[in-house]
């Protein structure tokens, strides 16, 4: 038996009235979802810990099997295993992302955050940026490392954890009261946007429409966590297939292989096909017995308040992973069972994650029992089918539930 988990990131969300009182899950075209929703096992999890921020990386360990509130150690030290930051016992990770902040205002604190992710920067821009305050920020004891797109990392030796704020959670919001209590932390944001607001990267992305890159935000702090092995907790060699460094962090800790896809971003045009391809080709050929495809794009386009390009992505994922990679494991002949489902909400309305409980689905190719019509929010919760330690449910696709 083969496994294969297709995870939306923050694919669920809430009833909208410009979908007719649908969420963008409902609303979508999605074929092959729901050939797999009519003999597949449909239900609710709860993938966030009471009492837990509703994060990416809590809500995806659970997902892997590893309950966050065992193994939860801040966000940015499991992208700073993907990115090969060295960090010792005492040390501690920020995640820097490059935001918009507006610009009309004289004082830094008066700014608002425009976009978490400046356009979805490529990383070769981000790069220079990095680079350009590594340079003007350099501090004994601070080390920037350079990420992906627009999310990047800080390492302070011998750090203390304090308390930050995502960006997306205060989008459009007077920054001054987000800003870190932490005075050398500080200090570096606001000088940040002295450094970048009129870098010559800026200046070419405000002419092309863009939106500039300038500012650096501090948050996620943590230090080295310490995962154990996937292969020997579950007793199936795994691979992650993802863009974004802090599932690849994930994989790196868990001693998963990170495989990697020419044209994946994190973005809503990121390649989605290639994904798909290289699931079929890990366990189907490269000696795989479970595979993690993580798709970013529901989530990126919930920050970005968009309901048409959410479910652009959610019909993206249909058609260039769902029906590929089903249709290609049966025509191959084998035998494997799929989880599709999203890590968390974001909501469109809201435009960052909450902690609701989320939608999944289990199909069985040996196995196909008799499911619902369509996969969505509303047909998880008409199941009644509920699960609320949600690092369990692996354990469940993996048939060793006990």
């Amino acid at each position: 038996m083969k496994y294969i988990v297709v995870l939306c990131d923050g694919m669920a969300d809430e009833p909208l009235e410009e979908l007719g009182g649908k969420t963008p899950l409902e609303a979508a075209a999605t074929p092959n979802m729901d050939r797999l929703a009519k003999a597949s096992e449909i239900g609710m999890v709860r993938t966030v810990p009471e009492g837990m921020a509703p994060g990416s990386d809590t809500a995806n360990l659970s997902v892997i099997g590893y309950d966050p509130k065992k193994y939860y150690s801040g966000r940015s030290p499991l992208e700073a295993l993907s990115i090969g930051a060295e960090m010792g016992d005492t040390d501690v990770s920020f995640r820097c992302n490059l935001v918009t902040l507006s610009e009309e205002e004289a004082c830094y604190e008066d700014r608002r955050i425009i976009d978490h992710s400046s356009d979805e920067i490529p990383t070769e821009e981000a790069a220079v940026l990095v680079k350009a305050l590594s340079e003007g920020l350099q501090r004994d004891g601070y080390h920037f490392y350079v990420g992906t797109s627009y999310r990047h990392l800080l390492i302070q030796e011998n750090g203390t954890v304090v308390e930050l704020t995502a960006p997306h959670d205060i989008l459009t919001k007077r920054i001054g009261d987000y800003l870190p209590q932490d005075e050398v932390l500080r200090g570096m944001m606001v000088k940040s946007y002295e450094i970048l607001k009129n870098h010559p990267i800026n200046v070419k992305r405000r002419a092309e429409g863009k939106n500039p890159a300038n500012s650096a935000w501090f948050w996620g702090a943590g230090t080295r966590p310490a995962l154990t092995s996937f292969e020997e907790k579950n007793k199936v060699k795994g691979a992650m297939i993802s863009a974004v460094d802090l599932l690849k962090g994930i994989a790196v800790g868990a001693e998963m292989d990170n495989i990697i896809v020419e044209g994946a971003n994190g973005g809503l045009h990121t390649n989605y096909a290639g994904k798909g391809k290289a699931a079929v080709k890990a366990l189907t050929e490269d000696g795989y017995d479970f595979v993690y495809v993580h798709i970013e794009a529901p989530d990126e386009m919930g920050h970005q308040g968009s309901t048409e390009h959410k479910i652009e992505a959610i019909q993206y994922i249909d058609e260039n992973v769902i029906g590929p990679v089903t249709d290609a494991l049966s025509q191959a002949g084998v035998d494997y069972r799929m989880l599709v489902m999203p890590d968390h909400p974001t909501p469109v309305r809201v435009r960052t994650h909450t902690s609701d409980p989320v939608p999944y689905m289990i199909y069985d190719s040996t196995a196909p029992v008799e499911g619902k019509e369509t996969y969505c929010e509303r047909t998880g919760k008409e199941t009644g089918v509920f699960r609320e330690e949600g690092y369990r449910l692996l354990d469940h696709l993996l048939g060793r539930e006990i």
